[in-house]
């Protein structure tokens, strides 16, 4: 899940309603329901994952995007790569628009290939959903073109600028196993991930007090 930092501004309100997802996208206006999924927290191996290509557009291929799409609304974000639900193949989502009167423009990326990158540099600040809370600014180039097939079956290739073009390389890397703290010095990234830990085990303690009051 990609997120950009507070300073930036740049993450979008929950400004989308939670049914309309299949609305948004007409490739998916067959299925009759969707669902949000969680998302991994790292540290997790499927995180580290060099994620395995779509083999063929199935149903299930599009249930898992649409499910992708209004997990990644809800959170809410601008991208996310199918490993941060516990899937380990090459799949993502994003949507860049950010003013919130604007018609949103979602897009589903199926084995993703980055062709070619501007020599020139742009950083944001960069934040994740499966590292809540925390930022960092990253450099990146200012452009990349990529080349993936649709929903439809299609080949497409774009030239992505700005933050979608930061948006699209944040997602690739989590198909290729990286984070962007794996872009951080090695004494952020630790402390990072110790803190990550710590959350885990908080969270996980909270459900086993929960589950034991049920009982």
């Amino acid at each position: 899940m990609f997120q950009t930092g507070p300073k930036g501004s740049t993450v979008k309100p929950d400004r989308r309603p939670r049914v309309p997802a299949v609305a948004r996208t007409p490739a998916l206006s067959y299925i009759a329901g969707m669902s949000l999924r969680p998302i991994l927290i790292h540290p997790d191996p499927r995180l580290k994952t060099v994620c395995k290509p779509v083999p063929g557009i199935d149903d299930d291929i599009r249930r898992l995007a649409d499910d992708m799409l209004e997990t990644m609304y809800d959170a809410p974000g601008i991208g996310l790569a199918a490993p941060q639900v516990g899937v380990t193949l090459r799949l993502l989502v994003m949507d860049c628009v950010k003013d919130p009167e604007a018609e949103p423009h979602p897009l589903v990326l199926i084995n993703p290939e980055i062709l070619a990158v501007s020599d020139t540099r742009s950083v944001y600040e960069e934040g994740c959903l499966s590292i809540p809370e925390h930022f960092a600014d990253v450099e990146r180039p200012a452009e990349a073109t990529v080349r993936w097939t649709t929903l439809d079956g299609e080949t497409r290739e774009q030239t992505f600028t700005g933050l979608w073009a930061t948006c699209v390389q944040h997602e690739i890397d989590h198909l290729n196993g990286r984070l962007f703290i794996d872009h951080l010095g090695p004494i952020k990234r630790q402390m990072i991930t110790r803190k990550m830990e710590k959350l885990k085990r908080e969270r996980a303690r909270g459900a086993g007090d929960r589950a034991g009051a049920r009982a």
